[in-house]
């Protein structure tokens, strides 16, 4: 749009139909019961590519003792689990934990704290690789003896 519409637009001369440009005639009112609402079809695919081939983590920051469930669920189907309990109280994030390693023990899983009040749940067919920093290597790049 030149600037003597915008300009003319802006005084009310002339109808703005600048935005009517923008809109996709594909868009749909809402989602399908169980679907998740992406704004790029590209996240979708991504998402059901990843979990063809089981290469997928959930990440969960629960607000109280009943966002657990959520937790179990995506633990007890496979996925490695990231719980952030950075936003509770103490005695909720102990609950938690407490959970956390019931679920553990009943699947064989594995927990790693990877920082204060972070832990990583890990199925019993999934191995967690810890990187050792590049400065304690004696075989890195940076070794040039």
């Amino acid at each position: 749009m030149g600037s003597v519409r915008k300009a003319s637009a802006w005084l009310g001369l002339v109808d703005d139909n600048e935005d009517e440009r923008y809109y996709d005639d594909d868009y749909s009112e809402g989602t399908e019961p169980g679907e998740a609402w992406v704004t790029d079809p590209r996240v979708k695919v991504a998402a059901d590519v990843a979990e063809e081939k089981g290469r997928r983590i959930g990440t969960v920051t629960p607000d109280s003792f009943r966002d657990a469930r959520a937790i179990g669920e995506l633990f007890r189907d496979g996925v490695p689990v990231i719980m952030n309990l950075t936003a509770m109280d103490a005695t909720d994030a102990k609950r938690v934990v407490d959970f956390a390693a019931g679920l553990i023990f009943g699947l064989r899983g594995s927990i790693e704290r990877v920082s204060s009040r972070v832990f990583l749940l890990s199925p019993a067919d999934t191995e967690v690789v810890s990187g050792e920093p590049a400065a304690h290597r004696s075989d890195g790049f940076f070794n040039q003896s």
